[in-house]
Parts: C-alpha cells; structure tokens; sequence
C-alpha cells in the first residue's frame, strides 16, 4: 500500500479538510445587499452547480486555494440548482452571462473579473482586496 502510495502521491494521513467562510447566497434581496456592500468591501460569489463533476472539482481546488478571512473579502455560495431565481438575478444584476461553476469579483457595484470553470482559479484575487 506505501509504494502505491507513493507512486500515486496519497498520504497515509488524512488530510484536515479546510473551511471557507461561505455565506449562502439563497435570497434576491441578498443581491441589493452585496452590491452596496461592495462599497467598502470586495464581494466574492461562487456559483456552483452540485451535480457537475468539473464544478466539484474547481470548487474543490478554489478551497484549496483560499487563503483570505472574513475581514478581507466577504465571499458567497450560490447552489444554483437550489436556487436558480438567485443565479439568473445575479446575471441580470451584475451583467453577467451565467456560466457554472462561475466566479464574479464584485466591487463598487460592479463586477470586475469573472470567470468559469478552470479560469476561475487563475483570478488572483489578493489583487481586490
């Protein structure tokens, strides 16, 4: 099993798993609320679709990835499948067109970068804190 493992790259150890600081995003008043919070703070919203692999996946290297707290970005989760009122509202609000997974970069009011699948983790995001 440790030569598999190490031809594989697995650890014998589990791994902790890491937490964001989601907020649900499952309301359409949430979205008047974000645009004007973006006023003072950067806004993240991560719209993920729960039944697609390659969604999973990204979501899984974002978190892996995320080194922020809540002090420096306030950063929303999107199940759009549960909430697809909300995901098509936030294409319309911030002029968007939907993709999933899909992450918007949400400052004064607008949304500065946004991008889909893969791209999303290319977004160097310590640049809009």
């Amino acid at each position: 099993m440790r030569l598999l493992n190490k031809i594989f790259g697995g650890s014998a150890e589990p791994r902790e798993k890491k937490v964001l600081p989601w907020i649900p995003l499952n309301d359409l008043g949430q979205l008047n609320y974000i645009e004007k919070k973006s006023e003072i703070k950067t806004q993240i919203i991560f719209k993920h679709s729960t039944r697609c692999g390659i969604s999973s996946m990204v979501i899984k290297q974002f978190t892996d990835a995320y080194q922020f707290n809540e002090k420096e970005l306030d950063l929303y989760y999107l199940d759009l499948l549960s909430n697809r009122d909300v995901s098509n509202e936030v294409g319309y609000k911030f002029q968007v067109l939907h993709q999933s997974p899909q992450l918007l970069v949400i400052k004064n009011g607008v949304v500065v970068v946004h991008a889909s699948h893969g791209a999303i983790n290319d977004i160097d995001l310590s640049q809009f804190v």
